[in-house]
């Protein structure tokens, strides 16, 4: 089972097991037939699933593409606002942590998953995936 972070709320990782949160997925694409994206604050999109209501939707990230600053901040931003309380995603800076971390949204490392959203999913789900604890930026700054 995935390592958790202890400031995660173990009710969260219930709930989101037995189909009632709405999880975010950072993707390339529109769908859960699209590549995972390990970037967050730069991911093309976030793809999300509603497990109580067992459908699908996406948010593109566009506002943060090309952002020279800021663009964690301003996904995690954007991501609390969906309702969201679970994502998945590669990486995760320090100021996107902490808003994350602010709007009790669990995260989890795709580690070195390239495949679909929906095999996130699974993953997730399964439990093969590990809590984000601590930012992880990209370039391996801690």
């Amino acid at each position: 089972m995935a390592q958790q972070a202890p400031w995660i709320n173990r009710l969260t990782i219930k709930k989101a097991r037995k189909h009632m949160m709405k999880i975010a997925i950072t993707a390339h694409g529109e769908d859960r037939h699209a590549a995972v994206d390990s970037r967050f604050g730069r991911a093309d999109y976030f793809v999300l699933y509603d497990q109580e209501k067992d459908t699908w939707d996406a948010m593109p990230n566009t506002q943060n593409l090309e952002a020279a600053h800021g663009a964690g901040i301003q996904a995690g931003q954007s991501l609390a606002k969906t309702g969201a309380k679970v994502l998945i995603t590669g990486h995760v800076g320090p100021k996107a942590f902490k808003v994350l971390q602010a709007g009790q949204i669990a995260m989890y490392s795709l580690g070195e998953m390239n495949g679909t959203v929906e095999e996130a999913l699974s993953a997730f789900l399964a439990g093969k995936l590990a809590a984000i604890a601590v930012p992880n930026a990209l370039d391996g700054k801690k």
